[in-house]
């Protein structure tokens, strides 16, 4: 795999958004679910089709890169640079680009919690790319970009039929009947490292859902791997339980 600098104007990941992504939170010099994280991308580039990389070699890049005890590093995989045309044929040298920036502080988001709203934009269905996180991005941009236009600090997002399945930039978790749950993501979404870390230390069904069930639900929360978990005070006008959030996550390292 190379490893450049700067993508160039054959970057396919320029041209058609050819590649995939991940983001992570280094804290205290520490790259956060790394294994995770690496696990992903390289799932997602066997579904993509995108040559096979070295993880040893990502690893060590990917450690070297840390310049700053807590900070936010993104790693982006390219199909690679070629010549005009979708074809992926012959291309067989993926492009890495590990870039950092200072780590947002959610401090008051974690300790107070937020509110949802849910957004007009309905995601596309796309079962060959559902859970992966690619990098054409256009409807997380133009939920965002809803997102502004509101009072709200996060919008509940739906499927074309009607299925809830995460936030603009996060996924969504809820509690109900004395069990947690979270939206199925093999039509729409993104399978995030954070989501993947709960479900791994806590039990979460998956299932289909409709927005009846956040309206009823006692508790909500939204993860990432940068903001861990973060409550939900207010959905749509209705009050959530904090206090359920944060015995849920207790001893859960985050």
């Amino acid at each position: 795999m190379l490893y450049p600098q700067a993508p160039n104007s054959t970057d396919r990941s320029f041209h058609y958004g050819d590649g995939l992504f991940t983001t992570i939170r280094v804290k205290d010099g520490k790259v956060m679910l790394w294994d995770l994280h690496l696990q992903r991308l390289v799932e997602g580039t066997k579904r993509l089709l995108i040559h096979p990389f070295d993880t040893d070699e990502l690893t060590a890049k990917v450690q070297q890169a840390v310049s700053a005890p807590h900070q936010v590093m993104k790693v982006l995989i390219s199909r690679g640079m070629a010549g005009r045309g979708y074809s992926p044929q012959g291309i067989e040298s993926p492009c890495c680009y590990i870039s950092t920036a200072a780590l947002p502080d959610y401090r008051a988001w974690q300790q107070q919690g937020i509110r949802l709203d849910l957004a007009d934009f309905k995601l596309a269905q796309q079962p060959a790319l559902a859970g992966l996180k690619h990098n054409n991005r256009l409807e997380q941009v133009l939920i965002k970009a809803e997102l502004a236009q509101t009072d709200a600090d996060e919008l509940v997002v739906l499927d074309q039929s009607g299925a809830v399945i995460e936030v603009s930039a996060a996924n969504l978790m809820f509690y109900k009947e004395g069990l947690w749950f979270t939206p199925a993501l093999d039509q729409a979404g993104v399978n995030g490292v954070m989501r993947q870390h709960l479900m791994a230390h806590r039990t979460i069904r998956e299932g289909q859902f409709c927005l009846d069930d956040l309206q009823q639900a006692e508790a909500l929360l939204i993860c990432n791997a940068l903001m861990g978990v973060v409550p939900v005070k207010q959905f749509a006008g209705k009050t959530k339980n904090i206090e359920l959030v944060r015995q849920f996550i207790s001893g859960v390292e985050l």
